[in-house]
């Protein structure tokens, strides 16, 4: 009995060789992507080849050779570091905007009290009139302290007002008395003992210093931040983390389900590693952000910044006046330190005539317009909740570059997992370093940190304890924080504005002479006991 055609066929068909399953599925989509990255197409396959070469993804049929496969892999770290490079290049464009307007608004400040000099000093006459530069030196040393020269502003405030007080005790002087450059400079002496202006030095010395060093370390504190996210964006990914991301990027590419985008976790987890030396940046960055959104409150704290510097010729002309008022006294005890000076019975120098004219005008009654208080309040305001925005940079930066490239929340089911089309089951990783060594997608030594990392951490650190310090009100040396910080010697002069290193009014007191003198005796004594032992030694020879 002779079987059916039809069997015969089907036994024919079934006895065939024939193609592996999926070995004609076409790689013309891979192609075209391939090309359109900028490769060529040379080796690259038209059709499904067998995977067990592939080291970076899932083995199985593929469209991707192993050339293609590191060419890949390169492709997505370069991609990834540019986007770390963006997201850096953004953040310090937001910093670069606070300095900018931190910078105007100080600025401004400064000028607008410089120039109302002449309408609240020029009551003074003379006084005033002929010691103009005395007035535009202190606010020439202010400013180049704001901008980072190495200034004591203590000693440059103190000079100020011992100069000062040389030129009023001048004035009053009738003009036939002569005043010796050693007599004056023992009246400049008389600046703390006597305390001839008042309370008003000491006073005013204390909340220029307090708004100076604050508003200084403010801004470098915005420059320095900043400098560390240009550093840190620009650390390459290791070769691990390049295999990761070849894996979550282009393997589902080379087979052939490049429309299915990354599981949210999975993208977490192969970021939160590539990431790990950054994220450990986040302890200090919070404590940075912290401090200088207190700094910036601090502006607005009573006497705010706005009124410490707009009342500065106000409480020089306060202190001046105080001094006219009291120069009876003064004068009297001056002559009993310094002396009688010019010819004997020239009797008691008389007050400036310009003494009677003037008015007493006192910083308590000085005001700003309410539009300055509600400009430093708007600019508090927003500095603030700006900083506050950045507070998180580095935690957040592996959620920014997964929202790019990961698959949303219904999709979870149907994701790239790494392996193949459905949910991924591993759990999140924790940030930082130390938290990594169980990351089942980027293998690291959390032994070996990244060295120039570690460096910015430190910088930050020391950033930190410098905005604290000038929250004290305690003066900070720039100079030497530019060679903790940078490495890169004294950078801080901005704009060519350096010190000018004005000598004081005496270069050292007659103690120092004794000192000196006492110094070279002594250094000479030890030389010779030194030489004595060579010499018993030579004799007995």
């Amino acid at each position: 009995m002779r079987p059916p055609v039809f069997l015969c066929v089907l036994l024919c068909l079934s006895a065939a060789p024939g193609p592996v399953a999926g070995a004609d599925r076409s790689c013309s989509d891979l192609r075209q992507f391939y090309t359109g990255k900028g490769f060529t197409l040379v080796e690259v396959p038209q059709t499904e080849i067998s995977g067990e070469h592939l080291r970076m993804c899932p083995q199985g049929p593929t469209c991707c050779t192993s050339t293609m496969e590191e060419n890949l892999g390169g492709l997505s770290a370069r991609e990834t570091e540019g986007l770390i490079r963006e997201a850096g290049r953004s953040l310090q464009s937001a910093f670069n905007a606070l300095h900018r307007s931190f910078d105007t608004y100080f600025t401004e400040l400064h000028s607008r009290s410089e120039r109302s000099l002449p309408e609240t000093l020029s009551p003074l006459g003379a006084l005033y009139s002929q010691n103009t530069r005395l007035y535009g030196d202190l606010y020439t040393d202010l400013r180049q302290y704001y901008r980072g020269s190495a200034l004591n502003l203590d000693e440059t405030l103190s000079e100020f007002w011992s100069r000062l007080l040389e030129r009023t005790f001048k004035s009053s002087v009738p003009t036939e008395v002569n005043l010796s450059e050693d007599y004056l400079e023992c009246v400049a002496k008389q600046q703390e003992t006597l305390r001839p202006f008042g309370d008003v030095p000491r006073d005013m010395k204390a909340k220029l210093i307090r708004a100076f060093v604050t508003a200084r370390s403010f801004v470098q504190g915005l420059i320095v931040s900043g400098e560390v996210v240009r550093k840190v964006s620009q650390v390459h990914l290791s070769p691990e983390c390049m295999k990761a991301l070849m894996k979550l990027v282009y393997c589902p590419h080379c087979h052939g389900i490049a429309s299915v985008k990354p599981c949210s976790n999975y993208c977490s987890n192969v970021m939160k590693g590539c990431l790990a030396n950054q994220a450990d940046l986040d302890p200090e960055w919070q404590n940075i952000i912290d401090t200088m959104i207190q700094v910036a409150s601090s502006f607005s704290t009573e006497p705010s910044l706005d009124v410490v510097l707009s009342s500065i010729p106000a409480r020089i002309y306060e202190a001046v006046h105080f001094l006219q008022e009291n120069m009876d006294t003064f004068t009297a005890k001056v002559y009993q330190t310094c002396g009688t000076p010019g010819e004997p019975g020239t009797g008691s120098p008389t007050l400036h005539e310009q003494r009677k004219k003037s008015s007493s005008l006192t910083a308590s009654e000085y005001k700003p317009s309410p539009t300055a208080g509600l400009r430093l309040e708007m600019q508090v305001s927003d500095l603030s909740s700006k900083l506050r925005e950045m507070r998180q940079y580095w935690t957040q930066l592996p959620v920014a570059l997964c929202s790019k490239l990961a698959a949303g929340g219904a999709g979870q089911d149907k994701c790239w997992n790494g392996i193949t089309k459905a949910r991924y089951l591993p759990e999140v990783m924790g940030d930082g370093l130390a938290n990594q060594i169980n990351n089942p997608e980027v293998e690291l030594d959390i032994t070996k940190p990244d060295m120039t990392i570690r460096q910015q951490i430190m910088q930050l650190k020391i950033m930190s304890n410098r905005l604290k310090n000038a929250l004290e009100g305690n003066d900070v040396d720039f100079q030497d924080a530019s060679d903790d910080i940078s490495g890169s010697g004294s950078g801080m002069c901005v704009g060519g504005l350096c010190p000018r290193n004005r000598p004081g009014l005496y270069a050292y007191s007659p103690d120092n002479n004794r000192v000196r003198g006492t110094a070279t005796s002594q250094t000479r004594i030890c030389g010779l006991l030194l030489l004595l032992p060579l010499t018993i030694l030579l004799l007995q020879r």
